[in-house]
């Protein structure tokens, strides 16, 4: 009777509890991780750094922050020269790159001067063009096969790392660390596999915005879109 008794009030009780599953909430890693991609598809603002290394191919990292709809502000940096930064704003894109860019990116080397100016384009050309540019939406969707990795933490928060893989990627996995401390956010994603490993880190969550256009004078228009 008194072990039914403590079996029960374990059950009741948060499977947190020391002796009630041994910090296990009973969740499966399908449902954590379902939970997080919900909760980070609420979000109004969010910041996203990614570091992407490949073999014999150098690193590019990016840093984004964005409402995850229509406005979002980003930097995108080559190890083997250039940087890009990008403003989408109002149905604008606002797109300045800097000098080592231009010469080995987009094959001018005759540029000498770096870009003070940016220049402004249409949403729609960017997408229609396939021009590469940063999107200020992320899908947060989960896919694959899910299990539950260890504890362990993410800067200054305890997180449970649910670890996917997926037929449609035989070679790569996928680690997903998830907030077990207050909101259950999406802290950090590492993808890996033999030629490439990209880490994704979400922060700045629901904080304010601060995304402006660049000043009248250093913007020039393109595509049909004038001021």
């Amino acid at each position: 009777m008194a072990t039914v008794t403590t079996t029960a009030l374990c059950l009741l009780a948060s499977a947190a509890l020391a002796g009630c599953g041994a910090g296990d909430d009973g969740r499966s890693a399908g449902d954590i991780l379902d939970e997080a991609n919900a909760r980070m598809r609420k979000l109004d603002s969010v910041t996203v750094d990614i570091t992407n290394r490949t073999t014999g191919g150098g690193t590019v990292t990016s840093h984004l922050v964005t409402d995850l709809d229509g406005r979002c502000r980003s930097k995108t940096t080559w190890s083997k020269g250039g940087t890009l930064e990008q403003i989408r704003l109002d149905g604008s894109d606002y797109v300045r790159p800097d000098r080592a860019y231009l010469q080995k990116w987009k094959s001018k080397p005759g540029v000498t001067a770096e870009q003070r100016l940016w220049v402004r384009t249409p949403v729609q050309q960017a997408a229609a063009g396939g021009t590469g540019l940063t999107s200020c939406e992320r899908p947060f969707d989960s896919f694959g096969t899910a299990k539950k990795g260890g504890s362990t933490r993410v800067g200054d928060t305890e997180a449970i790392e649910v670890i996917v893989t997926d037929k449609a990627d035989k070679e790569g996995t996928y680690t997903f660390y998830v907030a077990q401390e207050g909101e259950p956010y999406l802290l950090k994603t590492v993808y890996k596999s033999a030629a490439q490993q990209t880490t994704t880190s979400f922060s700045g969550f629901d904080k304010p915005l601060n995304v402006r256009a660049p000043k009248a004078d250093e913007v020039l228009s393109a595509g049909g879109d004038d001021d």
